[in-house]
């Protein structure tokens, strides 16, 4: 089939079927610059506007962009250069958002570290990545301190959430908020008074739009985590198209939205919703360190969200919660949601309907390899059609996006309808794997990225995604690469091999199970090595531990895991 062909049969498919009224271009409101240049357009626009609120704490536009200057002196002042890494290991908190766009604008590269990492996922990462500079959460500093100075990194800066001035009268604050803060180590900058030791006059020279911006990490199909190497225009790239469709854009003149994000902004999706989207749009952002309903429902009424992205899950849970009726959630205007665990559904919808009077909708088909926001499926809940599809419906691609399928083995195109693999080409693709020139060149195809999901265009040319397959897991709606546990066994000195599935949990989506092959004479057990893991590996990633005897093979020295499978 000729691509050319196929490609304007499903353009006109799109244009046949597009929601009336969407847009369907992507919109630039400040020009095709990087997201850290539409951060001091805002600030010039609006300066008084809150830009984020934290638990009482209210931090404006301008605040936040001449914070951003000075994060951005600072780095440079300790010998940063345009084009070095930077890593950040720490949660949601107004300094992820100021130590971001300073990275921006520094020219620097953004590396964000799961602050859920243990000792061997954060030396593997940091390790890889090499960044010159490690920004980290004061309460993660034991784990921080020993790897940096055994990798050479020299620049560590600290912070704490004691540190912002909290208004303890507004919420009841999660645990995580409340640590207190700790007095840093010799050599260790303390982030917030450094800021203010230095110039908030804005770096000369604004990044490039094809500058690497970020290294975001994900699992892969073989060994440890990779990095997503994204430039500044595959960030904007991101909000443009993505942005207008979902969550809308006024007519003219400042945002009145106000957004909410509670996902992890180590997380693509919690950078795109927490960050991205938010200043793309000079709206107003409440954050949260983590989930929690009832604080989720308090922010809601008392900030008069209307707009965020939720987890099925959470839904689920906020029905079901005893205090739902004490609050107020009418504001909520615009609901997209992620299933992980659990499946949107006509009952979630016509219950959270009724509960805030919006529809919730699929937010979006993507990966970390193109930045989540690959497809939209607003405008296509009349009558629940978009239910109507089993599994799941993902839409149509946002402009700027094309979507194939292909035969996995050949290759070669499929026709509307059939299964195959999903084949992506967008401006907000990576433009390569960090440090992995062997795996750029299995996975790009005349420009077109290989996602290895099965997935099929339907005669309307609306893309169903069919599920991994890849081996990833979902644990708790968390990403897990059975190769990953696999690659980190490998490094325990008493397993001999190892091969890692998954298997349904009604509770956590799937759980990992190590079948693990011991040395002779190891001394070790299912505890001990479960232990072991627990020591090593973010604790959503632990997998069960089965020891057998000899693991099936095939003839080429393969693992059978259609054959593990039968052991569970």
């Amino acid at each position: 089939m000729n691509e050319q062909a196929y490609l304007e049969q499903l353009q006109a498919l799109y244009d046949q079927n597009w929601p009336e009224g969407a847009p369907r271009e992507a919109l630039y409101p400040h020009g095709e610059r990087p997201l850290s240049a539409y951060l001091s357009a805002w600030a010039r626009q609006q300066p008084e506007k809150p830009a984020l609120h934290f638990y009482g704490f209210e931090l404006s536009y301008g605040a936040l962009d001449r914070l951003t200057n000075q994060m951005a002196n600072l780095l440079q002042s300790q010998g940063i250069q345009a084009g070095d890494p930077v890593a950040v290991f720490m949660p949601n908190c107004p300094q992820f958002h100021i130590v971001y766009f300073g990275i921006m604008k520094a020219g620097a590269i953004h590396v964000p570290v799961s602050p859920l990492s243990r000792e061997l996922e954060l030396r593997h990462q940091l390790g890889d990545s090499k960044p010159r500079a490690l920004i980290c959460f004061d309460g993660l500093l034991a784990l921080a301190q020993p790897v940096c100075a055994e990798l050479g990194i020299d620049t560590l800066i600290a912070t704490s959430i004691s540190e912002v001035p909290v208004d303890d009268a507004a919420f009841s604050l999660p645990d995580v908020c409340t640590a207190p803060k700790l007095d840093l180590p010799t050599g260790v900058i303390d982030l917030l008074p450094a800021l203010q030791g230095v110039s908030d006059h804005a770096p000369a020279v604004e990044p490039a739009l094809d500058d690497v911006a970020a290294l975001n990490y994900t699992g892969g199909t073989t060994g440890l985590p990779k990095g997503c190497v994204h430039t500044h225009r595959n960030i904007i790239g991101t909000a443009a198209p993505f942005h207008p469709l979902v969550f809308g854009m006024p007519a003219e003149g400042p945002s009145d939205q106000i957004m909410l994000n509670f996902l992890p902004e180590f997380w693509i999706a919690g950078e795109n919703i927490g960050m991205l989207l938010p200043v793309y749009s000079g709206s107003t952002l409440v954050l949260m360190a983590r989930w929690d309903a009832e604080a989720f429902m308090q922010q809601v009424q008392h900030y008069r969200v209307n707009q965020c992205a939720l987890l099925v899950d959470s839904i689920d849970e906020l029905l079901n919660h005893p205090s739902l009726t004490d609050f107020d959630l009418t504001s909520l205007s615009v609901t997209p949601c992620i299933s992980f665990i659990k499946k949107l559904n006509p009952a979630y919808r016509r219950r959270w309907r009724e509960v805030t009077g919006s529809t919730l909708f699929e937010t979006a088909y993507g990966m970390t390899e193109t930045h989540t926001c690959d497809t939209f499926t607003r405008g296509f809940q009349e009558d629940d059609f978009d239910l109507g599809f089993d599994p799941a419906f993902v839409g149509l691609p946002v402009p700027g996006t094309q979507i194939k399928i292909c035969d996995f083995e050949t290759g070669e195109l499929l026709p509307l309808g059939s299964e195959g693999e999903i084949l992506v080409k967008t401006q907000t693709l990576l433009k390569g794997y960090w440090n992995k020139p062997e795996a750029n060149a299995e996975l790009f195809v005349d420009g077109w990225f290989r996602t290895g999901d099965l997935g099929t265009i339907t005669e309307q040319g609306f893309l169903r995604y069919l599920g991994r397959r890849k081996e990833m897991l979902k644990v708790n709606g968390m990403s897990v690469f059975p190769t990953e546990l696999e690659a980190m066994l490998g490094q325990n000195p008493a397993i001999a091999a190892c091969g890692v599935i998954g298997r349904p949990d009604e509770r956590k989506g799937q759980v990992p199970v190590a079948f693990v092959t011991l040395k002779p004479g190891s001394g070790e057990d299912e505890e001990s090595l479960r232990d072991w893991c627990r020591e090593n590996m973010a604790i959503f990633k632990v997998p069960e531990i089965r020891l057998v005897d000899e693991m099936p093979m095939t003839a080429t020295g393969k693992i059978r895991k259609v054959e593990l499978e039968q052991l569970i």
